[in-house]
Order: structure tokens, then sequence, then C-alpha cells
């Protein structure tokens, strides 16, 4: 009888999930879109029970668009937004508070309390990142300050804290299982990647007691049995990937070097470094790529702020486009950039520049100068600023990229896919499925499930295409010049004193 793998893939927008068969097919989907609440300027909510809901709902529509039986399924993978935190009441299994989503802000002097006390050293040794209120830690501090009696109540055992994997886990296994996976612990801001374990220091500092916190897993194994009642059978839950992490598995990138860039509205890139956690001295966060086990892997990851958020500008804020998918068609109307250079840091710059005070500017511009070449110009920079940050990654790791595999929506882009091949000067590969995140989960679940070996892995995930870099190294470096000095005359400009306070 033939093997399934359900994915539980729980991201920010919409609770999706995927059948997948014993050769990696999506046999089935569900999805549901997650509401997003913002009660204040820079807070950002989820309703934890309504998570619930509808991943229950979108794993039964997957199930039944599948057309097999539950009974089929042999493991149930689990892949999640990271850094989003809630805490529940041990026995009722409510929530006392909204989860906090990885985006929220108000926890952001919370995190400048701790840099004044000397905190931020530690803080980026132990766990691999900056001290930011991007992670959980201070969400879940946050809750337990602002919640009538949830300090108290928590001391005395009656509440738990955890990230949405763990909400799903306890969940889906009736309460029996309070637990999270290393790449999920490895986003708290509380785990200790040398140690493996929740550092007492830390937890002391944000006042969170130990007892709250979930026990910490490989990311391939058991995570306990989804309740027979959830899908009409009882499956085991052999696999937990924070969302990023599980796309970098999804891509296959098994090996140290390799590397994927998912385009969205930013770029989130991830490069698998081995079994060793390699710090970074460019801005780059440490964090564990998955385990299972007794291998670990970790990587590299950075971020750019604004990639597909820049060809959205060209559409919303300018007018030049008609749609994302038409950038490629103008840019083609011009055979280069026409010496224009757009550097799209409408809100700072990430790794490795890190200036909160850089603004998006324009270079170059003449009297020749046309809508498209703007275009042009800006499909440039999205690989532009990830070679950036890859560069910064291999200068850290101390190896070369060996290759680096795509996804998100801007991959369709030929033309944009052939240039960041040629900035990098490395293969580019374009993979044939799209829900890479929902099939990294999938994957190690199989995996830790028996269902196939870890060479046989590597057959998924096909390249769809492969991007050569044709461009001559002269000419590479020559232009990735000119981005940096571009990108330095962008530097500091809110600090610059102007006329009428400008």
């Amino acid at each position: 009888m033939s093997r399934f793998i359900l994915s539980l893939d729980q991201g920010t927008t919409s609770s999706r999930a995927i059948v997948f068969d014993e050769a990696a097919v999506n046999q089935g989907q569900g999805q549901y879109a997650i509401p997003q609440h913002f009660p204040k300027p820079g807070w950002v909510e989820h309703d934890p029970e309504l998570i619930w809901e509808m991943q229950l709902g979108a794993g039964r529509d997957a199930i039944a668009r599948a057309g097999i039986q539950s009974s089929q399924i042999a493991a149930i993978g689990i892949t999640n937004q990271r850094e989003t935190a809630l805490v529940w009441d041990r026995q009722t299994g409510r929530p006392v508070y909204p989860a906090i989503v990885w985006q929220d802000r108000r926890t952001a002097e919370m995190c400048e309390e701790l840099k004044r006390k000397g905190l931020e050293r530690e803080i980026s040794a132990k766990t691999g990142l900056v001290c930011d209120a991007y992670f959980s830690a201070t969400k879940i501090a946050w809750i337990l300050d602002h919640v009538e009696d949830a300090r108290a109540r928590a001391e005395a055992g009656e509440l738990l804290a955890g990230t949405i994997d763990t909400w799903l886990i306890w969940k889906l296994t009736g309460g029996a299982v309070h637990a999270t996976d290393v790449t999920n612990a490895s986003r708290t801001m509380l785990y200790d990647l040398h140690r493996m374990e929740w550092d007492q220091g830390l937890m002391a500092e944000l006042n969170i007691p130990a007892g709250i916190l979930p026990e910490v897993r490989m990311s391939g194994g058991s995570f306990g049995t989804a309740l027979e009642e959830w899908f009409g059978a009882s499956i085991p839950i052999m696999s937990v990937l924070g969302d990023q992490q599980a796309a970098l598995f999804g891509h296959t990138c098994l090996d140290a070097g390799s590397a994927k860039n998912t385009y969205g509205t930013g770029c989130f890139i991830l490069m698998n470094t081995g079994t060793e956690a390699v710090a970074s001295g460019h801005g780059l966060l440490t964090t564990i790529a998955w385990g299972m086990g007794d291998e670990l892997y970790y990587a590299l990851e950075g971020s750019v702020f604004v990639a597909g958020a820049a060809v959205q500008w060209l559409e919303e804020g300018l007018g030049l486009i008609s749609s994302p998918a038409d950038s490629e068609r103008m840019a083609l109307e011009v055979e280069d950039t026409g010496g224009v250079v757009v550097v799209p840091a409408f809100t700072g710059l990430g790794a490795p520049y890190w200036d909160m005070y850089a603004r998006g500017a324009v270079f170059g511009l003449t009297r020749g100068t046309t809508s498209a070449h703007l275009v042009r110009a800006t499909l440039e920079s999205l690989a532009l600023q990830s070679r950036d940050v890859i560069g910064a990654m291999e200068k850290d790791a101390g190896m070369p990229l060996s290759d680096l595999r795509v996804d998100g929506g801007a991959v369709r882009n030929d033309l944009l896919m052939q240039f960041q091949a040629d900035i990098l000067g490395s293969e580019v590969t374009r993979t044939t499925h799209a829900e890479t995140t929902a099939l990294g989960a999938a994957l190690l679940a199989g995996l830790a499930a028996g269902i196939w070996s870890r060479e046989e892995l590597r057959g998924f995930n096909q390249a769809e295409q492969t991007f050569v870099p044709l461009m001559a190294e002269e000419e590479r470096e020559a232009r990735y010049a000119v981005w940096q000095d571009a990108v330095h005359r962008t530097m500091g400009w809110e600090k610059h004193e102007r006329p009428n306070g400008r």
C-alpha cells in the first residue's frame, strides 16, 4: 500500500497543508488565510485558536483532495512561521493572550534595556542572534508582564509557552507533548547553540520561568502522535522545522556551502555551513539548519529588506508597470540599465552595511534614461543585494558558495535569474517544486520515518532550469564596484542636515 506524508505549513498569512506521495509529488492540498490584527502601531497579533482550527481544516482538506485513507499517512511534518510566540493555560489549553507575531515591535525598548545592561555581546555569543524584538524571548516576557497574574501562574506551573510549532504539537497530541525543535529554539534568543540547552542566565534576565518552556528535540524524530480524532487515524509527528530552514531542506541543500534564496517581499538567504556553528563578523545570524539523530547542521542567515517590494514600488508607487510579471518584458526593451543604479534602501540597509539611516536612491540618470532602464536597474538591485549577503556569508564561513537554489515569486523572471548568476559568478538553480517549505518538512519527516534515505532525497526537487554565469569576471567585478559605490552614497542620509529641517 502506498505511503504518504502530510505536511502542515503554518505561515504568517496562511495555514496550508499538502499531502506528498513517496515520489514527493503533491497529491492534494488545503489552505486558509490567517487574519492579521494590528491593535496598535507596530503591534501584530494572531488568534492562536484560529490558527489551530485553520491548520486542522487545511490538513483535512488536503487528505480529502488527495483521495487517500488517513491510515495511509506514514508521518506528519510541521513547518511554521518562526519567532511568533504565545502562552497558554496548561489545563484548559486556552491562550492567555493572542500570539505576538514575529513582525511585532512592541518589545523594542525591552531589547534596548538589555543592550544598556551590556548583554548584546553575550546574547550574540550564546544564541547566534542579535538583540532584537524580532525574536521570541521578549514576546514571552511581555505577555508574562502584561497579562494579569500571568507571571505568578507561570511560576506556579500553570502556564506553558512556545512558538507556533509547539502550539500545534501540543494541540495535535491532546496536550501530551510540549516540545519544540532545535531550529525554532535557535530563533528564540533564549537557546544556547553551543551547549544545546535553554540558557538560565538569559531566562533570568527576562524573568522567564524555565518550567514554561518546551523540551527541545532534534528536527527529525518523534514529536508524539496526532490523535485519531483530528485526521481519522493516529499519525506520528516525525519532523518540525522553522519555515526558512524547511525551505533550505526542501531545496536539498544538504552539504556545506549550498544555499537557498527565497525572493519575496524581501529575500531570505540561508547557507549550510556544515556541522560547526560559524560566528558572523558581518551582522549575519548564526542558526541551526536542522538536526536528526546525532547529526546537527548549522546555517548562516541574512536578509535583504526590500526585494519584491521594490518591484511593487515600480507598479504602485511609480506606475511604470501594470504587474510584477510585466517587469521582465519592460526590462528587455533595453540592452542594459544605461548606467542607472537603483538602491532600494527604503527602510535602511541590512547586512553587511547595517545602516538604519540609509535611504533609497537612483544614480546615473541622463536625458536618455527611460522607464525601461529604471525597471531593469530595479530588478538588478535584487540580485546585487543578494550578492552583498552571500559575499558576507562566504567570508564568514570561509568557503565559497557551491550553488544557489531559488524559490519565490521573482524566480519566474528569467532575466533576473540570469543576472543573479552573472553577478555571483555561480550557478543559480530554479527547482521544480514551488512549495519548498512544505516539501522540506515532508522530506525530513519521510527521512525520519524511514521512507527515504538521505541519498534518495537528492533526487527530489530537481532543477527545472539552471542559469550559468555568462558575464566575464572583469565586467562582473566592475559592475559590483559601481553598486557598492552607489550603496555607500545612500548611507547616513537621514542624518544629513538640510534646509527647512530636511
